[in-house]
């Protein structure tokens, strides 16, 4: 097949037919458990700490699947296998694993599986990493933890949409980072975030705060290769108002430089050394240079 595939709960089909069920828990209640993951040169990132965190969200809202982590795992690279020499030569996939409990009328007793791919959209960032990504904190508050654990990794977020609308009202094109009710800072929309402080190095949110991400973890892994100290501690908005970088850490980019907080420039506004020193050591890691192919198929015919 020269069309790229999925995998539909025990079958692999067209990437074109995948389609979820209009009675599906996933889709009338948003009950989706969901892992976004990356190829670069088309090998699987850090595929088996996806898969960790998908049996930890799992657990949580009390569903199996008839599926191991090697079913899993073999699944993800059969559909890399098939679908990533699709590509133009140097583009990469973004993967998308989700489960939901299935129909409404017998939840969790045939749950829904599903993995696909599709062209990552550099698009969409590219030149972020050269412009910087304004950052903004709405009235929107991140959900508490008496409603989901953070460590729930599910597309039941209609709060960051939200958070955005109201970011981009205050300023154009700009990404919400969102507060708890204390008043201390979270993480953005569909990323983790993380500051730089001189004398002091990178700083974030405590880890069982916030969603535990796995590109922020690889950049703790990278900081500290780098000898670059990486603390955990609370931040209020005027803590991070004092940083001279702030980064965003997820899937697809990796790493983001931002150039305003709150309307205020961060830094020199320009991506800063720190930023360059853990993108470049990003990217010999996995063999490629990141913001190069970002440019390269930021658009594609």
């Amino acid at each position: 097949m020269t069309r790229p595939i999925a995998f539909h709960t025990g079958k692999w089909i067209p990437l074109s037919e995948l389609s979820v069920p209009i009675d599906d828990l996933g889709f009338v209640m948003g009950t989706t458990i969901v892992e976004q993951l990356r190829t670069f040169g088309g090998k699987v990132f850090r595929l088996e700490q996806h898969l960790a965190r998908l049996r930890d969200s799992l657990a949580i809202v009390g569903l199996e699947i008839p599926y191991t982590d090697a079913d899993l795992s073999q699944v993800v690279q059969e559909i890399v296998a098939h679908n990533h020499p699709l590509l133009a030569p140097g583009d990469d996939l973004g993967v998308a694993m989700f489960i939901t409990p299935g129909s409404m009328d017998h939840p969790g007793k045939s749950p829904m599986v599903c993995i696909h791919s599709r062209p990552i959209a550099f698009g969409g960032f590219a030149s972020k990493f050269v412009a910087g990504q304004a950052l903004v904190v709405p009235p929107t508050r991140q959900t508490p933890v008496e409603c989901w654990p953070r460590q729930l990794k599910v597309r039941s977020r209609v709060h960051y949409y939200l958070a955005d609308l109201e970011a981009q009202k205050i300023e154009a094109k700009s990404r919400a980072v969102l507060l708890d009710l204390d008043g201390h800072v979270m993480e953005a929309t569909t990323a983790n975030l993380v500051v730089h402080f001189a004398g002091e190095g990178l700083v974030a949110p405590p880890r069982d705060l916030v969603l535990p991400g796995i590109s922020i973890a690889a950049l703790e892994d990278y900081a500290r290769q780098l000898g670059i100290a990486y603390n955990q501690r609370p931040m209020t908005p005027a803590d991070v108002a004092r940083a001279d970088e702030i980064l965003l850490t997820s899937t697809s980019p990796c790493v983001l430089p931002c150039h305003r907080w709150n309307g205020k420039q961060v830094g020199s506004g320009k991506p800063g050394p720190v930023f360059e020193r853990l993108i470049s050591a990003w990217g010999e890691s996995v063999g490629l240079d990141i913001r190069a192919q970002a440019a390269q198929f930021a658009r594609r015919d």
